[in-house]
């Protein structure tokens, strides 16, 4: 099991889940545009247009979204992105960059508001998820994609006020877990390094392409770490329901390495201001509190098939098996939160304290200057 964490934490994620049911913006003139960037975390529909297996445009995933339509978020619902989006006013996250593709003319001012590259099974590295996943967007290519919305904002915008639009947006970015089960799986051999070697490259890499982003203009990064992925349901299945510590401490260890990466840009680049959510405290603090959040199963997965749901995706056609009481589970599926904990993780980074989003939240990032 995770370490314990006191329950101290606890009534401080409680106090600022009260403070935001008293102050939530709806219908925000004023919020900022979203790029958002990662992975299925993410991910609002960009894998439905890839040769992946890392999909979720099928049931019973978005059961609980408007007219139970699975969209391809890996949720009941809306994921973490829509929440954040949501505490931002708007009603969901941008919408995915290759549906923009695919209708350049009737997104031209939409774009305006933010595109969502994320795509599940992605990851920093150029190479993780496609063994696993096969078709995905890694970190570097969902960069560069932004590289052609920032042309066209240019062409709408003009360059100056260009400028000062995207400098003024939010880019959000969730990304790293997939590096580091990849790491873990190594089914193939193909990774020859040690975990800090790994973990060295891997940031070092993160460090090219946050600094490329800044490069075309983004200046402020809301940045989500990764959570304690020993225990999701796809690991612990596997481990006679036990996290596994050793995935727990890599993820630790990449939030602390972060952590050191943006306190290295903020440094060297004029204006870089970050915010960084450590997911892998949000998420210890819901196993070790669970009734005091209204969550009764934190191992199993809500939707699923096999022990703990966690031998394969929420798949109705595979005959997945699929929980009444969503509201009451961690897990939606083998790896992924319930639309509810994605809510409570978004009210957590975009309004909690220091102990768990850095060193300011991304209400205070989105108001900076």
């Amino acid at each position: 099991m995770a370490p314990f964490v006191s329950n101290n934490y606890a009534l401080v994620f409680l106090s600022v889940l009260f403070s935001l049911a008293m102050h939530v913006a709806h219908g925000n003139n004023d919020a900022p545009p979203l790029f958002i960037f990662g992975d299925s975390t993410f991910d609002v529909g960009t894998n439905n247009f890839l040769r992946s297996k890392a999909r979720a445009n099928f049931p019973y995933n978005g059961i609980d979204f408007y007219n139970s339509l699975p969209t391809g978020r890996f949720s009941n619902g809306f994921n973490t992105a829509d929440q954040i989006a949501r505490l931002f006013g708007y009603q969901q996250s941008p919408p995915p960059f290759l549906t923009s593709q695919k209708n350049k003319n009737s997104s031209k001012n939409n774009i305006l508001q933010g595109v969502n590259f994320a795509s599940g099974g992605s990851g920093i590295l150029r190479e993780t998820g496609s063994l696993e996943w096969g078709e995905v967007v890694f970190f570097e290519r969902q960069v560069a994609q932004f590289a052609s919305v920032r042309a066209r904002i240019n062409g709408i915008l003009g360059g100056e006020k260009a400028d000062t639009f995207v400098s003024k947006s939010l880019f959000l970015i969730s990304v790293g877990s997939n590096d580091l089960f990849d790491f873990a799986r190594n089914d193939s051999g193909s990774i020859h390094l040690g975990a800090e070697e790994y973990l060295s490259v891997t940031q070092h890499t993160y460090y090219s392409h946050l600094k490329k982003l800044y490069e075309l203009g983004a200046r402020k990064f809301g940045i989500i770490s990764v959570a304690p992925i020993g225990c999701c349901p796809a690991i612990t299945s596997g481990n006679g329901g036990q996290c596994v510590k050793a995935l727990n401490d890599f993820a630790v260890a990449f939030h602390s390495t972060t952590k050191l990466l943006l306190l290295k840009l903020s440094s060297e680049l004029e204006g870089f201001r970050y915010s960084l959510a450590d997911s892998f405290l949000m998420t210890n603090t819901l196993l070790n509190n669970a009734s005091a959040f209204g969550l009764n199963e934190t191992k199993s997965a809500c939707c699923g098939s096999g022990y703990l749901n966690g031998k394969d995706g929420c798949i109705k056609a595979h005959n997945a098996t699929l929980c009444a009481n969503r509201e009451e589970f961690l897990f939606w599926d083998w790896f992924h939160p319930t639309e509810k904990v994605s809510k409570l993780a978004a009210e957590t980074v975009f309004g909690g304290g220091i102990n768990f989003v850095s060193p300011i939240n991304f209400s205070q990032l989105a108001s900076s200057y």
